[in-house]
């Protein structure tokens, strides 16, 4: 304060000579005689701005006005508010692996029908600039790709980035905040509306002029404010970061999830590659077939009809192939598309798929070890502990607060001529009534925690339920894929003994036909349980937290 008062001393020029000193203040009063000089007896007025303690005062209120106007050091800091979570932190969209059953009384030994699911973002990809058209693509290289590219991976790290961010926005509530600032002032004050007239000092003849000013001044300071005891804010520094753990176990998940996405399709891709493959096989059967019907109806050996029955047959796998070559077409779209590739490259698989008939784990050791890997699992306990967190955080609102404040710097009416000041202020708030927005923000608080720890107890069902599913479906893929392996060749001699049987007119092409089309589901059989039970397999892996551990080592490369 008194710097202020050195400042406006100093600046009479441009305050004290604002101040309308009327003429008649400054000519002799009555007690002078007209000489000036005072007769005893005689009450003696003079000039307000020749009494000391008034214009003292009166620079005292002026300085006092001009600093409650122009600084906010003594300001105490606003209240902190507890920062609220959402109500769910559960990540949308994902991958999944489906087994659904075939109905009763059909002819294949399938009784599983495997498929992956691919939800966005996991389903896109940003396009990679140095992608070309052609490219060879083994499991591993394919998974490198996904871990780089796929669109799941991309948002989970930006989520990791925003959290962190977040966390040290936090911080930031509890460090120093420091900031300089240069200005010019300009100002004129009216002092009547501010209780200063003519009738403030009574009837001692002093003259109050209407307004002060304009005058100004310049001012270079530096700026501080930090918060002493909060705990608020504390709390929310505390639930920031818990939020930052839980993003950065998202994102380990969500590597996972992409792992599990491309390995599924890739396999899926095997499948119908290798069903393209066997329906090839089946066209060609059913080619070899026709023709030597034709031959023999021509040389009037066989019935014109045997040779129709084989034709419509054979029309029949030419279009199965066709559709299925299609079906391929798109998978490798789709695949495309998760690894950041052109939609329309041409992709050379160069795995393939594996034969293992011995389950990895027992089924409770696999539930054990899913409970304490599944990176999800930890995300969701990172997140209990962060609304707990914001708990703590809201009831602490009903606590004082301690802050500093202050400045130091120049300040003077030319940029080159100043003086130092500077301010200080110490404050505590304590809150005494907030019209309910405390426990209004508590009952939020309680709320959102209630519902973590819920998801929390769900998502523990939820790693069970998927690991015993996909031991079960790998189990039973396993036994099925034996089972179409035999069958494949057994279907192979039945096609063989009817098309002998044919060729020595033991038989028609009824049985021929049959036996094709025994064979083509033999086939299909065998390609679509070994599909299931490598889906299996990764699925399992995925169950139990270990997808990037175990499946780029599931395919063999040709």
């Amino acid at each position: 304060m008194c710097s202020s008062v050195d400042r406006l001393v100093d600046s009479e020029g441009a305050i004290i000579q604002g101040l309308a000193i009327p003429d008649d203040l400054n000519r002799p009063t009555r007690g002078t005689r007209g000489t000036g000089s005072p007769v005893p007896g005689e009450l003696v007025m003079t000039s307000p701005l020749r009494t000391p303690a008034l214009a003292l005062g009166l620079l005292l209120f002026v300085g006092t006005h001009m600093f409650a106007q122009v600084q906010a050091g003594g300001n105490a800091m606003p209240a902190s508010t507890a920062t609220q979570l959402p109500l769910s932190s559960r990540p949308q969209g994902g991958v999944t692996a489906q087994q659904t059953s075939q109905p009763v009384g059909t002819s294949s030994v399938n009784v599983i029908t495997p498929s992956i699911q691919i939800q966005a973002p996991y389903s896109g990809s940003v396009r990679d600039p140095s992608a070309v058209d052609e490219i060879p693509l083994s499991l591993t290289e394919a998974i490198r790709r996904g871990l780089q590219f796929n669109l799941g991976e991309v948002s989970a790290s930006s989520a990791v980035r925003q959290a962190r961010a977040q966390r040290g926005a936090a911080l930031s509530e509890l460090l120093p905040h420091v900031s300089t600032s240069v200005g010019e002032t300009g100002a004129k004050l009216d002092l009547q509306t501010e209780g200063l007239g003519s009738s403030t000092f009574g009837n001692l003849g002093v003259s109050i002029p209407a307004t002060v000013g304009p005058f100004h001044y310049y001012s270079l300071q530096g700026n501080v404010s930090a918060s002493v005891v909060d705990l608020t804010s504390l709390y929310n520094y505390r639930s920031a970061s818990m939020n930052a753990n839980a993003s950065a176990l998202t994102a380990r998940d969500a590597r996972e999830l992409v792992i599990f996405a491309v390995a599924g399709s890739y396999m899926q891709i095997l499948r119908t590659q290798a069903q393209v493959l066997a329906q090839t096989d089946q066209v060609q059967y059913a080619q070899a077939l026709y023709d030597q019907a034709q031959a023999q109806s021509e040389a009037g050996t066989k019935a014109e009809i045997d040779a129709f029955r084989i034709l419509v047959q054979l029309q029949t796998e030419q279009q199965r192939l066709r559709s299925e070559e299609s079906d391929l077409k798109k998978q490798s779209f789709a695949f495309a598309r998760l690894l950041g590739l052109p939609v329309n490259a041409r992709i050379t698989f160069t795995s393939i798929l594996n034969e293992d008939a011995t389950p990895p784990f027992g089924v409770e050791q696999a539930v054990q070890q899913a409970l304490a890997r599944r990176q999800d699992l930890k995300a969701q306990e990172a997140q209990v502990r962060a609304a707990e967190a914001t708990v703590k955080a809201a009831r602490a609102e009903h606590m004082p607060t301690a802050s500093i404040q202050g400045y130091y710097g120049l300040q003077g009416i030319n940029p080159d001529q100043g003086r130092s000041v500077f301010s200080a202020t110490a404050s505590v708030s304590i809150p005494v009534f907030e019209g309910g927005r405390v426990r209004s923000d508590v009952e939020q608080a309680n709320a959102a925690l209630d519902q973590h720890r819920a998801e929390l107890d769900d998502q523990r069902g939820v790693v069970e339920l998927q690991v015993r599913s996909a031991y079960e479906d790998l189990d039973v893929a396993i036994t099925q894929a034996q089972v179409a392996k035999s069958n494949r060749e057994l279907a192979l001699k039945i096609l063989k003994q009817s098309q002998d049987r044919f060729a020595s007119g033991a038989t028609d092409s009824v049985e021929v036909v049959q036996s094709q089309q025994t064979l083509g589901t033999a086939l299909d059989d065998y390609v679509s349980a070994l599909y299931a039970e490598n889906l299996a397999r990764i699925s399992l892996s995925r169950a139990m937290g270990e997808a990037e551990q175990q499946i780029p080592t599931l395919l063999k490369d040709k």
